[in-house]
């Protein structure tokens, strides 16, 4: 089987109008991007503006991640692709790949096998230049800042309240704690800062929810950077940063069209991470989707417990979406990951590791059930996996009120997904009832509490001194009614990348809480989350390269 990158590099794209067309958009409703990228032009997004939502909309979410891989970008092309081949007018909606993954871990987000969006090595790589747009726009904002302390300038800032981070699209644990202008007083004010990594900026988030420049420009205001030395906060929109961020964001609030290897238009725009953001792709790309097809693809990062969750409680209620059901990704090697089994003895069977593993799934079973949305079970099926284990785990989601059906998108594309795309079909048209997990009115404790509870099955909850003085002041100030976004290890439901499974009655510990105004929520950092990774021993750079011909390679 030749490689992801392979099989993208021998299919042959379409020209990107021809995709346009398909999802009713004219060449003049285009900026190109080359022969195979757009975006949509404001003038179309505004035209759109006053349609009716007429689609209907399928979350693609996934159990608990593992190191054996659970497929999930993959399913979702390969979805889209299968209800475009029953004749659905379909559109997916992805978020796009960071750098830092990409050269990292984990790898590139493009799906794999037959089931990609392309041009792959374009989208995992720099674009259409948002994520870099993201990172200057977050990047003036922290250098405006400091110009201001140094010149003086009201409101007068306290260097010590500063909360603003400088952000980079790269995995650089270095730049996790740093020191700044050392160079005597002509650098400015020496002080500590930090990096985050790009995707999980405040201006990441604040683009992935924003409908048009007027909201993008509002809610680049209110970012709270710090504090006055007497307590006010101080926000972008008192140090006038928020115009210049908004000219440098411009562009990148259009979503971006590209297509599948089956050549379905794919809108893939925004890339928060769900780890430690809220995990979604843009609102303005979902509901251009939602205005344009009658069946809009989308997924949430990580396991159901933090991308469907914040999906739902954020973005849905951010945006007033209604989703129509949701798709539940799991591999039989990930549950016997779960189970117990290591990595190296995945291709033994073991049926008794996937009655074991399977207690992760049924949680995110049970949790997408509480959201009151319809659930589907996509097996993605690996050959190593037996008749026995894909039955027993096919009768134990069926035990639990889920039907499970195989799809195999990597290996045949949109056809591996068909009976996959029919009983979804079926899902969609069924009389869901959608609510949120909690209401607006509950306090931000409560908020942190019903989710570590009633999602993540944790016993209790612990805040630290400075979380718990945090919240407090939060309150005071008048953001108890924001939702909260909680970052946590994606490797469990708990906050302990070392428990796997489903495990419950836990200490759930809150270490930090941030203040994200200009999104409109309330983060609470959870365990030993790290805002900016770092690369692993052997990084995925190392065997990224690009030959004379300017053809790349080692990309996933």
């Amino acid at each position: 089987m030749p490689s992801d990158i392979e099989i993208s590099q021998k299919n042959k794209l379409r020209p990107i109008g021809e995709i346009a067309a398909g999802a009713g958009l004219t060449d003049d409703d285009l900026e190109l991007y080359g022969r195979y990228k757009a975006k949509i032009t404001f003038a179309k997004l505004k035209e759109l503006s006053s349609r009716p939502l007429k689609g209907r909309l399928i979350l693609v979410t996934a159990i608990t991640p593992t190191a054996a891989g659970e497929g999930k970008s993959t399913i979702s092309i390969g979805l889209a692709d299968a209800l475009k081949s029953l004749g659905k007018n379909v559109i997916l909606a992805l978020r796009e790949p960071s750098l830092g993954p990409c050269f990292g871990l984990k790898g590139g987000a493009t799906g794999g096998g037959y089931a990609q969006i392309v041009p792959m090595e374009d989208i995992n790589l720099h674009f259409t230049g948002d994520i870099h747009a993201i990172t200057a726009a977050n990047n003036l904002l922290a250098a405006m800042i400091d110009n201001h302390i140094k010149q003086g300038n009201k409101p007068d800032i306290d260097p010590d309240s500063i909360c603003w981070h400088r952000c980079l699209d790269l995995n650089d644990r270095a730049l996790r704690n740093i020191r700044i202008a050392l160079g005597g007083p002509a650098d400015g004010t020496p002080r500590a800062d930090s990096f985050d990594i790009s995707v999980a900026s405040e201006v990441m988030a604040i683009l992935c929810l924003a409908e048009n420049l007027t909201e993008l420009k509002q809610r680049l205001e209110k970012i709270v950077v710090g504090k006055t030395r007497n307590g006010r906060y101080i926000t972008a929109g008192d140090i006038r940063a928020a115009g210049a961020m908004a000219a440098l964001l411009k562009d990148a609030l259009k979503p971006n069209l590209v297509q599948t290897l089956e050549k379905t238009p794919a809108l893939v725009h925004g890339g928060p991470f769900a780890n430690i953001a809220h995990g979604c792709n843009s609102v303005i790309a979902t509901k251009t989707a939602l205005r344009l097809a009658d069946y809009v693809v989308t997924e949430a990062g990580f396991g159901a417990d933090l991308g469907a969750e914040k999906f739902f409680d954020i973005k849905c209620r951010i945006a007033g979406l209604k989703p129509s059901c949701a798709v539940i990704v799991a591999t039989v090697r990930a549950l016997k990951m779960h189970g117990g089994i290591i990595k190296e003895n995945l291709t033994k069977p073991d049926p008794e590791a996937v009655r074991l593993g399977f207690a992760n799934l049924k949680t995110h079973i049970e949790n997408i059930a509480g959201f009151g949305v319809p659930a589907i079970v996509a097996i993605n099926r690996f050959e190593s996996d037996t008749e026995e284990e894909i039955r027993i785990l096919t009768d134990l989601c069926r035990q639990n009120g889920a039907k499970a059906i195989l799809a195999t998108a990597w290996e045949n594309g949109g056809q591996g997904v068909v009976k996959l795309a029919e009983e979804t079909l079926l899902a969609a048209e069924s009389a869901g009832s959608f609510k949120t997990l909690y209401d607006d009115k509950l306090s931000l404790k409560e908020k942190i509490e019903t989710i570590a509870k009633q999602i993540y099955r944790a016993g209790r909850v612990s805040y630290s001194d400075q979380a718990a003085n945090k919240l407090e002041e939060y309150t005071a100030a008048g953001y108890q009614k924001l939702p909260v976004c909680i970052a946590k290890t994606q490797n469990s439901i708990s906050d302990d990348p070392s428990l796997k499974g489903a495990p419950t009655g836990y200490e759930f510990k809150v270490s930090d809480v941030r203040l994200s105004a200009g999104a409109g929520f309330v983060i609470a950092l959870a365990g030993n989350i790290l805002t900016m990774p770092g690369l692993p021993k052997v990084p995925a750079a190392e065997q990224i390269d690009v030959d004379e011909n300017g053809v790349i390679s080692g990309l996933f």
